[in-house]
C-alpha cells in the first residue's frame, strides 16, 4: 500500500450512558467465540441495570468485529473504555491515534435525564431505564474510574489527542481537521456531519 493509501487505526471515546457494541454476524459460533447476537443479549442486560459490559464480553465483541476490517482504516467508538480491553487490542492491533471527547459530566447527565422517547407502540412518552438520573449518575461514575487507567495508557504510549467542549458543532470541527492530517484523503461530503 502507498502512503496514500494508508491505514487509520483509531479509537474514539467519551463519556455515555449507553455502551454501543458491534454486531457480529449469525453463524459465526465456535467453541471459543459466542456468536454475536448472543454476546449482544448479555451486553444488554448489564447496560440495562446500569453497569457497563464486563471486559471480556466487550472485548470479544470488538475484537470479532475488526477480523473483517484488516484491510480498512476504523474508528471505534466506545472502546476500549477499560485497561485490560485496551492492552487486549494492542495484542492484535497498532492503534493510530485515540480521540478522547472531554464533556462535563454535567453536560451529560442533564441531556440524558432530559431525554424520553415515544415507543413505536403508541404508548405516552417514556424515560429509558438508562436515562434516569441514578443510572446516568451511576455510569458516569463508573466510568470515570475506569478509563482514567487508559487515558493515560494512551498518553505514555502518544496516541492520545483530547478535544474539550459542550457541544458537538462547536467540537466536531477540531476532531475533523484532526482526522485530515492523519487520512488527507477523508471524503469531505462524509464529513460534514458529525
Amino acid at each position: 500500500m502507498g502512503a496514500s493509501a494508508r491505514l487509520l487505526r483509531a479509537s474514539s471515546w467519551a463519556p455515555r450512558a449507553r455502551a454501543r457494541a458491534p454486531t457480529s454476524p449469525a453463524g459465526t459460533c465456535s467453541e471459543t467465540t459466542c456468536c454475536g447476537a448472543q454476546k449482544l443479549v448479555l451486553a444488554k442486560a448489564f447496560i440495562d441495570q446500569g453497569k457497563l459490559i464486563p471486559d471480556d464480553v466487550m472485548t470479544r465483541l470488538a475484537l470479532h468485529e475488526l477480523e473483517n476490517l484488516t484491510q480498512h482504516s476504523w474508528l471505534l467508538d466506545g472502546f476500549p473504555r477499560k485497561l485490560p480491553q485496551a492492552e487486549a487490542l494492542d495484542k492484535v492491533h497498532q492503534i493510530d491515534t485515540v480521540i478522547n471527547l472531554n464533556v462535563p459530566f454535567e453536560v451529560i447527565k442533564q441531556r440524558l435525564t432530559a431525554r424520553w422517547i415515544h415507543p413505536a407502540s403508541g404508548r405516552p412518552l417514556v424515560q429509558r431505564e438508562d436515562d434516569r438520573p441514578e443510572t446516568v449518575i451511576k455510569r458516569l461514575k463508573a466510568y470515570e474510574a475506569q478509563t482514567k487507567p487508559v487515558l493515560e495508557y494512551d498518553q505514555k504510549k502518544g496516541v492520545l489527542e483530547t478535544f474539550s467542549g459542550t457541544e458537538t458543532n462547536k467540537i466536531w470541527p477540531h476532531v475533523y481537521a484532526f482526522l485530515q492530517t492523519k487520512v488527507p484523503q477523508t471524503n469531505q461530503k462524509a464529513s460534514v456531519t458529525p
